[in-house]
């Protein structure tokens, strides 16, 4: 009997378990718990890690998974590569459904770094105002060039105030062209800072800034090992039917 766990937090995520219920087929949800309200899903859902590879292979055990899908984050490096381990010990079926990483077209003033570290050190320079579009989990390392004012897209409310000069924006994505331009022209943006997460829900943001010519600095998505991947929900579904 097939069961799948899939590892979300992704749009894509969301929509491979609505083609999952709607197949009727069993399978499980699991955020990372990164935001405090997540997205309701039509699956049996869980919210936390798994204590490392040790655990994962628990709990694939303990729910006698035989298929994993790894719909989380291109950012998400520990734990993708914790679903490789976990999988090839436990002799689980894995594929990771995918978005294609962004490629800088005519117009684009992209400045590319491979760290959040690269990131920080590419703002040396005059004050500016800053829109960090990267999450909340990083924000903190910025607080080494505090010369800027930083304006922060998150998801929830910072607790704490995660830098000395900042403005939050909450909202969560898809955005839309119209909206990134206000966005951008309102809190008088002079440079983004991103990662690459790929994708149409967060790429608005890029079309704005080529339109305003706004440079970004560009974090490139960490390297990770081999894996099956695919770019679609029909692909996984495809590779479910004849994995199974």
């Amino acid at each position: 009997m097939i069961k799948i766990l899939i590892l979300g937090g992704t749009s894509e995520a969301s929509a491979l378990a609505s083609a999952v219920a709607k197949r009727g087929l069993p399978a499980i949800f699991s955020y990372a718990g990164r935001v405090n309200s997540p997205k309701s899903q039509p699956l049996p859902t869980r919210i936390g890690g798994f204590g490392g590879v040790s655990g994962l292979v628990a709990f694939l055990a303990q729910q006698r998974i035989t298929h994993i899908v790894d719909a989380t984050h291109p950012f998400a490096a520990q734990m993708s590569t914790n679903v490789l381990a976990a999988a090839a010990q436990c002799g689980v079926k894995a594929i990771a459904l995918t978005r294609p990483a962004w490629r800088p077209i005519d117009g684009d003033q992209w400045q590319s770094v491979a760290s959040i570290d690269e990131a920080v050190s590419a703002l040396a320079g005059p004050p500016q105002r800053v829109l960090l579009a990267i999450g909340r989990m990083h924000l903190a390392a910025f607080a080494a060039q505090p010369q800027h004012h930083y304006v922060l897209r998150l998801v929830d409310q910072p607790n704490s105030p995660p830098l000395s000069d900042y403005t939050a924006v909450i909202d969560r994505g898809p955005f839309t062209l119209e909206g990134d331009l206000a966005l951008l022209e309102n809190q008088r943006i002079e440079r983004i800072v991103c990662k690459n997460a790929g994708g149409e829900g967060a790429a608005s943001k890029l079309t704005a800034a080529r339109r305003l010519g706004l440079p970004v600095v560009m974090i490139e998505r960490p390297q990770l090992p081999s894996r099956l991947e695919a770019h679609t929900v029909d692909d996984v579904m495809s590779w479910l039917d004849d994995n199974s």
